[in-house]
């Protein structure tokens, strides 16, 4: 018999089914994102997140159980940004490094732009065993993705075919994971800004990338690939 799954503490709820519920739950989960990157996770109340969203304490228990649960909110609302961050339309013949580039730009915009949370995100897990799953389940999407990606480019000749995807995944992702911790949460955190500037950053990172899986580069004039 299958293990028994381990119930959630912080479960979403379903998502209202009206217009107006839509927004008050939306109004409630900014206003936390708001009250959590000002004060932290620790320090922040209920009322602090209800007076932000003007809104009564009834009103929240409504759409949400507990900071933590809301907390949750936030962070689910952050991971579809960055799972999904609009990446700049790019030829429908663009070379894989071309591709891998723009991806890699658009999730370090995305990264930048919640760069608060994903420090926030990784204090909580420091010291809740829920949150650390959180933690890991959203980095598994994040590999499961990429491993899609990587198998693709194998299939279609264009990576190297005797890497495992799963692993070569794990790999890259966090590779381009804590650089991104390191450049827009630590540095900011102790104010020590990179040297490299954004450009030199998403650069490199899509170089490493394209070298790691020997995945071939359009040849200067763009007409083909190497």
């Amino acid at each position: 018999m299958p293990a028994p799954v381990e119930p959630r503490l912080f479960a979403l709820p379903s998502p209202p089914t009206s217009a107006r519920g839509l927004r008050t739950r939306a109004a409630l989960v900014a206003a936390a994102r708001a009250v959590f990157e000002r004060m932290g996770f620790l320090d922040a109340r209920l009322i602090d997140i209800t007076t932000e969203a003007q809104c009564s304490a009834g009103t929240f228990y409504n759409y949400f159980d507990s900071k933590e649960q809301i907390f949750s909110a936030v962070l689910e609302q952050a991971k579809e940004e960055m799972m999904h961050p609009g990446t700049p339309r790019v030829p429908d013949d663009a070379d894989p490094a071309t591709v891998i580039e723009a991806s890699t730009r658009a999730y370090l915009i995305a990264y930048q732009r919640n760069a608060k949370l994903m420090g926030l995100m990784e204090q909580v897990a420091g010291i809740s065993p829920e949150f650390r799953r959180l933690r890991h389940e959203r980095a598994e999407a994040f590999v499961a993705r990429n491993a899609r990606s990587i198998a693709n480019l194998q299939a279609r000749g264009l990576a190297d075919p005797e890497v495992d995807a799963d692993l070569a995944s794990r790999t890259l992702s966090g590779m381009i994971s804590r650089v991104a911790f390191s450049y827009f949460v630590v540095d900011v955190e102790l104010d020590e800004y990179p040297r490299a500037d954004f450009d030199e950053i998403v650069r490199t990172a899509g170089r490493l990338w394209v070298n790691a899986l020997r995945i071939p580069e359009s040849d200067p004039g763009g007409k083909g690939q190497s």
